[in-house]
């Protein structure tokens, strides 16, 4: 079954593509306890900072965004980076009730 919010997704980051950005997809693999978004979301940030989808929300958010900016300015193929929230913390950073967050960031061309 596809997913239409994931083709639109591809379809922006392939428009990005075409218009010789560089672009990153980052999705969640994996996640422990509360989480806002389910394994298989997804998120495309350009190397302007322009993004579309979800895969948290909150600071988890933006701190995808900048991380996915390092990569293309490391030049990195790819990065897997994990949010460990405590209870105490978590509204703060949107993972509401706490939580765990793995997502897999690549350049995508």
């Amino acid at each position: 079954m596809k997913n239409s919010f994931d083709e639109k997704i591809l379809d922006e980051a392939n428009d990005w593509i075409i218009a010789n950005q560089k672009v990153v997809l980052a999705t969640v693999i994996q996640t422990w306890g509360s989480s806002p978004r389910p394994t298989g979301s997804r998120m495309i940030v350009n190397e302007k900072g322009d993004f579309s989808g979800s895969v948290s929300g909150g600071c988890v958010e933006s701190a995808v965004v900048r991380e996915c900016l390092g990569i293309l300015k490391e030049k990195k193929p790819f990065k897997k980076i994990e949010f460990k929230i405590s209870n105490e913390s978590a509204w703060e950073v949107g993972l509401a009730c706490g939580g765990e967050i793995a997502i897999y960031l690549e350049q995508i061309n």
